[in-house]
């Protein structure tokens, strides 16, 4: 790779004026621009030297390679003047430099708080649909499940309990989540939400206060008056540790922090907040009940484009009220996550199409991976991976949504839990429900990709815009390889696991660089030790100082990246050693360093190890052997030329 030219490619792309800050990782360049629009997007994305780019958390982010990436980077500061900064520097600029967006700031703090909690709910809500499924009549004859079988009776009654634990506490979760993010004692957020959801509150009632009488009321299941309350703790919390003395601060703090936010709770905020509460709540479930099938159907057309706008992280909120009051017998269900499934399956359906349309080897394996997550309720990997860079694909999209939305709002499909909103989403469904949810996904699923895959083969210059290669074999990519192998040859060239634990595909990563496959494809393994040892024979091309990352060139020419954690660059080498150096050789089972994977997991990084074949293009199929549990030293990939 020309360093200097690409450099040079890059400024000219960018525009030297628009540049902020840059600072790079192991495989990136990191820039700060002043404004997005002006970059000429076409000129990176046809530059060899460019395998990537995308925009996140006010960063501009362009994919280079390890070991390039650092000449690169110093080419570009010699270009254009710019000062160097660390990763977590540019963090802090890329934060002032982002216009201030009230609605999207909003949408971010009930991210920030919700996403947490989607665990718990998760599982009480499966849970709930499993005591559904065990106590509906005419779902496997006229009988209940447990009517047939009184024996289950008590398990019933157990999973009951379980499905309504997290969603009768929820203002404990609430708390718990919403103290962190608001920077307030996570303990003392739980104790707000205890109190919230005391049992003697069911008991209604008055207090006298000083000749003030204050209805008492349960807070169980509630959302906004936990959040509320919480805010409030917070105010209080920082105010007094600010004034009181050092030596009453540690006592002293918690007790009135906790005293007055929970008279201002009881007395005001509470059932303030609490008719906000059902008011939104009133509010969601007429307008569904007025417009019916033609509200669901409209809301399918555009829950994809509320999704690119990061609008749809704000529904959890709105959901686990829908479904609260579901479990409480005061709503029909969550509408939400049906029109969320339909749009999914949608999106994975236009992917899928992509992968029958497309020749090229690259497309072809982002296509298959995105298309499977999508699926299974993951969609960013095809929405931008996939059915954006081509367009079409997601539009066509839109229309299966559209209709399979209708139909679901038509038949009053309705789900009674939070989950996974693609094909396994029938576990969420009320259990009379099941088989038209299912019918519906297909029906989304098969509109879609009749419809993208009928436009991309009359359109065909949109999904190949270049032409085969005159004389090339049927199925032969425009580069001339051969069609992946469905199975492992038996000549193929190993990739040794470097590291202990769970082995995934890389469209589960949560980095879009890797998941997306724009390094190149691998395997990713969840870590279960912190020893990392070289997964081939060959030699040490990148050590990084800051010893995340390593990059080594094998005896046979893989060129193999092994990335530890995610962001962890931004830890400048805390928590991690280093045993070897550039230039270095190593055979296959060399410890090259190790990393606390407690210490980085408790620092709030992602410890997954990503292994990826850089110069993937050379080869024509990568192919990952081991799945679940596996060892280091044990295969992980199967390189075939």
């Amino acid at each position: 790779m020309d360093h200097k030219q690409v450099a040079t490619d890059v400024v000219k792309a960018v525009g030297k004026e628009n540049m902020v800050a840059a600072a790079h990782c192991a495989t990136r360049l990191r820039l700060v621009l002043k404004d997005d629009k002006k970059v000429d997007q076409a000129a990176l994305d046809a530059n060899d030297g460019v395998k990537g780019t995308f925009k996140t958390n006010g960063q501009f982010q362009i994919i280079i390679g390890p070991g390039d990436v650092n000449y690169v980077y110093d080419e570009l500061i010699k270009q254009t003047g710019l000062q160097e900064v660390s990763t977590d520097d540019l963090k802090q600029i890329a934060a002032k430099n982002e216009k201030f967006n009230p609605v999207m700031a909003f949408i971010k703090l009930l991210s920030d708080i919700f996403v947490p909690l989607i665990p718990a709910l998760v599982a009480g809500g499966l849970l709930m649909a499993l005591n559904n499924v065990l106590t509906a009549t005419d779902l496997f004859g006229p009988k209940s499940v447990i009517q047939m079988f009184p024996q289950m009776k008590g398990l019933e009654e157990m999973v009951s309990v379980m499905s309504a634990a997290p969603y009768t506490f929820l203002p404990i979760l609430v708390g718990i989540s919403a103290a962190k993010r608001f920077g307030a004692n996570r303990f003392l957020g739980a104790f707000v939400g205890m109190m919230m959801t005391a049992p003697s509150l069911a008991d209604g009632g008055t207090w006298n206060v000083f000749g003030i009488h204050v209805a008492i009321q349960s807070y169980t299941s509630q959302v906004i008056p936990a959040l509320a309350a919480v805010y409030i703790l917070s105010i209080f919390e920082k105010w007094f540790h600010k004034k009181l003395p050092a030596a009453v601060d540690f006592t002293f703090t918690p007790l009135l922090s906790i005293l007055l936010t929970g008279i201002l709770t009881f007395m005001v905020v509470g059932p303030v907040m609490k008719e906000l509460s059902d008011l939104i709540t009133n509010c969601i479930v007429w307008i569904y009940d007025t417009l019916g099938f033609v509200g669901t159907g409209i809301f399918g057309a555009v829950y994809s484009p509320i999704v690119l706008t990061g609008l749809h992280q704000s529904f959890p909120a709105i959901e686990t009220q829908l479904v609260a009051a579901y479990k409480n017998g005061q709503g029909a269900g969550d509408f939400i996550f049906i029109v969320a499934s339909m749009a999914n399956v949608a999106q994975g359906a236009a992917t899928t199409a992509v992968y029958f349309l497309t020749k090229d080897k690259k497309m072809k394996g982002l296509s298959s991976s995105a298309a499977v997550s999508a699926l299974l309720g993951i969609t960013e990997p095809a929405l931008f991976g996939v059915n954006l860079k081509l367009k079409f694909p997601f539009f066509c999209a839109l229309i299966g949504s559209c209709v399979a939305s209708t139909l679901a709002g038509l038949f009053k499909v309705i789900a009674v839990s939070m989950g996974s909103a693609g094909f396994i989403g029938f576990l969420s469904i009320d259990a009379h429900s099941i088989p038209l949810y299912l019918v519906c996904e297909l029906i989304s699923f098969a509109i879609a990709f009749a419809v993208t895959y009928f436009y991309g083969k009359s359109h065909n210059q949109l999904v190949n815009p270049e032409p085969a290669v005159a004389g090339a074999p049927a199925g032969a990519s425009e580069a001339g390889a051969a069609p992946a192998q469905a199975e492992v040859p038996a000549e193929a060239t190993p990739v040794l696991s470097p590291v202990a634990g769970e082995a995934e595909d890389l469209s589960k990563v949560n980095d879009e660089v890797f998941s997306q496959k724009m390094m190149g494809d691998g395997a990713a393994v969840i870590p279960s030790d912190g020893t990392i040892y070289a997964p081939v024979d060959g030699k040490i091309t990148v050590a990084y100082e800051t010893k995340h990352a390593y990059g080594l060139t094998a005896d046979n020419g893989a060129e193999v990246l092994i990335h530890i954690g995610l962001d962890t660059v931004n830890l400048k080498g805390e928590h991690f050693t280093s045993e070897v150096s550039q230039g270095q050789t190593v055979k296959a089972g060399d410890k090259l360093g190790t990393v606390d994977l407690a210490a980085i997991k408790a620092a709030g990084y992602d410890p997954t190890v990503m292994v990826v074949i850089t110069n993937t293009n050379d080869y024509q199929t990568v192919d990952r052997v081991a799945d679940g549990a596996v060892d280091h030293g044990a295969q992980l990939l199967a390189l075939s030329k």
